[in-house]
């Protein structure tokens, strides 16, 4: 039997930060919407935005319409990390007890581009994607024999 012991820690670590990301993402949303919803801020910052001669009304609407597309990909981002993190827990389930590494491997690579294609949590599942598919079972330390063609006399590899 294979120890799979770095697979498992590099994926709970992974999966750690994952809930760790979506906490915080959600708390950011959160203060993000409370902040959009605020009338006394929403006034100040039409007045400051106003102040400057640059901007006309019909800008501000299009910076109204940056910061609710922002508030929605904030979201997209949340919804993928929570599947990231479902396949991250059906890639350990699969590891643990040697069940099914090599699933174990596309669900931990999977998880790792929906988490985010480069930053920590996803290099960590790539790496415990890429061992699932590497490691093989130990060989067993048996001899073997080979004919060298010499008289059927068998020496050792």
């Amino acid at each position: 039997m294979i120890n799979r012991t770095a697979e498992k820690v590099l994926s709970i670590i992974s999966a750690v930060f994952t809930v760790l990301g979506i906490i915080s993402t959600v708390v950011m949303m959160i203060f993000y919407n409370f902040l959009k919803s605020d009338p006394m801020i929403q006034k100040e910052f039409e007045a400051e935005m106003l102040a400057d001669p640059t901007i006309n009304p019909e800008d501000l609407e299009w910076i109204y319409g940056m910061f609710n597309f922002l508030g929605g990909l904030i979201w997209l981002f949340v919804i993928l990390l929570i599947i990231s993190l479902i396949l991250n827990i059906i890639g350990i389930v699969n590891i643990w007890k040697n069940k099914n590494p090599k699933l174990a491997g596309i669900m931990f690579i999977i998880a790792g581009v929906l988490a985010g294609i480069i930053n920590l949590t996803s290099i960590l599942l790539y790496i415990a994607g890429i061992l699932c598919f590497t490691k093989k079972p130990p060989q067993t330390n048996e001899q073997m024999y080979v004919d060298d063609g010499n008289g059927g006399t068998m020496r050792p590899l």
